[in-house]
């Protein structure tokens, strides 16, 4: 058993009133549920940007950064499901139950974000990283602006060498929330196009100004990816994935 997991969830709990955890249980279950009945209906299809991974099915074999807008949570968290990927959610009430959803799919949750222990967050990213297994960001999150990377993920190459692997996943049609982040769920037995782009590698003696041109390169990517994804769901011939 491990204690100091143990000490944590207390912890977490202890910080919501029994209404929030309540609640907590209760959006944790229903989005369970929801990715787990919808998401096998769809007709998946993928992508690799030329220069990106060739295999994308065992791309877990090395520790990777993925990064990906905020909005396209419900359908990442199927398509990357059980490779242990430690994702950085936020210390409040909706990263909370962000991360009691994305655990029941095998990821490990790394708590605090670029507006609330921002620094913890990062230092457990990067000892994820040299233990071996993949990290994850939303990197729009966890409040926005959308579309608008943070610049955690190039800080976190740079200091750890991993590379980092942006990836786009579009949706037909999909009901899109009136949030900050127009977050879809996908309707059933409809399309989900996903664009992988080419790991980014950010060298470790990369000053301020070159760190701030890898991000930059970054945004230009995930802004690439998302319509090279929306733009093959207009084409009426996809190519079929098995994951």
């Amino acid at each position: 058993m491990n204690t100091a997991a143990t000490t944590g969830e207390r912890t977490r709990e202890q910080q919501f009133s029994l209404g929030q955890r309540f609640l907590l249980w209760l959006v944790s279950w229903a989005g369970y549920l929801a990715i787990k009945l919808i998401a096998p209906t769809l007709r998946w299809s993928v992508s690799v940007e030329a220069g990106g991974p060739e295999d994308i099915a065992h791309i877990h074999r090395q520790p990777v950064i993925y990064v990906f807008w905020h909005r396209c949570v419900f359908p990442a968290t199927y398509f990357w499901r059980n490779r242990q990927i430690q994702v950085m959610t936020s210390a409040s009430f909706d990263g909370e139950y962000i991360a009691r959803i994305i655990e029941k799919f095998g990821y490990g949750a790394v708590r605090g974000s670029s507006t609330r222990g921002g620094v913890r967050a990062l230092l457990g990213m990067h000892t994820e990283l040299e233990a071996g297994r993949s990290v994850a960001f939303t990197i729009d999150g966890p409040r926005g602006p959308v579309y608008v990377a943070k610049p955690g993920a190039a800080l976190l190459a740079r200091n750890t060498g991993a590379p980092v692997l942006p990836f786009h996943i579009a949706l037909q049609d999909p009901w899109t929330l009136n949030s900050w982040d127009r977050f879809m769920i996908p309707k059933p037995f409809t399309r989900a196009a996903v664009r992988v782009g080419k790991l980014i590698r950010v060298p470790a003696e990369a000053d301020s100004a070159a760190l701030a041109r890898y991000h930059a390169e970054l945004q230009a990517a995930l802004e690439r990816l998302r319509d090279e994804a929306e733009g093959r769901l207009s084409h009426s011939v996809i190519e079929p994935f098995n994951h």
